[in-house]
């Protein structure tokens, strides 16, 4: 029986986590994430994605620490075994999926789940949410996104505190910083993000997906450098989109004042 729950919705694929108590991820579900959002980038006629958690408390734990105690994971290179497409949950290394990923936080993102919500473009929490990082006392750390992801979405000392305190965050402070898009009430959390969805799946996907394949290709580049590499570099999204019918559709249902008709070519 599979805990992830994938749903088609037009152009939208939904994804949702429903693995009571707390989501907590093993190898297995992993695989099975990493089968959804392979399906999400393979198939032409999905444009993106809303990941969410069942339920209002917990959107995931992350690792699932009962199964790493039983021995059915390792800690030592736990990368090295096999997690599935994309890595850890199929999103925290997934360098190939250029279609973007709406998260839809509908509880707790602990641990492994604030990990994977930061593996996400965009994120939408409800007014409940808080993210922790509580590593720290189980004498490990969060490897799987955090440690590299945080501290370029937040201050450096902040990040610090919740590696190292291990406090919380709630939705509202989350949303100060900048770390997550939108706070919004529980009960409106799935009509935010299916409206965003909407959105990006009735424009032009190349361009979408453009945005995604430049951004991790250039990021921390120095910007001469970064002009130069979407120049010359081996961006095939990009170059595909820029002789793409699309491209031409865009320009002139502009210039004829109507709604485009993307087709993603």
């Amino acid at each position: 029986m599979s805990h992830v729950e994938t749903t088609r919705r037009g152009r939208v694929l939904e994804v949702t986590l429903n693995k009571p108590k707390v989501n907590a991820i093993d190898i297995e579900m992993s695989k099975d994430m990493g089968r959804a959002f392979a399906e999400l980038r393979d198939d032409p006629e999905l444009w993106c994605a809303i990941l969410t958690g069942a339920g209002e408390k917990i959107f995931s734990a992350g690792w699932d620490l009962k199964a790493l105690n039983k021995g059915e994971m390792e800690l030592d290179n736990w990368w090295e075994e096999d997690y599935g497409d994309g890595g850890f949950a199929g999103l925290t290394e997934n360098w190939k999926l250029n279609k973007p990923v709406i998260c839809a936080l509908n509880g707790l993102a602990i641990g492994g789940g604030f990990e994977i919500a930061l593996s996400c473009d965009l994120i939408i929490a409800a007014e409940h949410v808080e993210f922790g990082l509580p590593e720290m006392p189980l004498g490990i750390v969060p490897d799987a996104g955090a440690l590299q992801r945080l501290p370029r979405r937040i201050p450096h000392n902040i990040a610090m505190e919740m590696f190292l305190l291990g406090r919380r965050m709630k939705a509202d402070e989350a949303a100060h910083y900048g770390l997550i898009n939108k706070v919004v009430p529980k009960d409106q959390l799935m009509d935010a993000a299916r409206e965003w969805a909407d959105q990006i799946a009735w424009s032009a996907p190349l361009a979408m997906q453009s945005v995604k394949e430049v951004q991790r290709e250039i990021e921390c580049k120095p910007l001469e450098a970064a002009f130069a590499h979407m120049r010359t570099g081996d961006l095939p999204t990009y170059r595909k989109m820029l002789t793409s019918e699309d491209a031409k559709e865009g320009v002139a249902a502009f210039v004829e004042r109507r709604d485009p008709v993307f087709k993603g070519k």
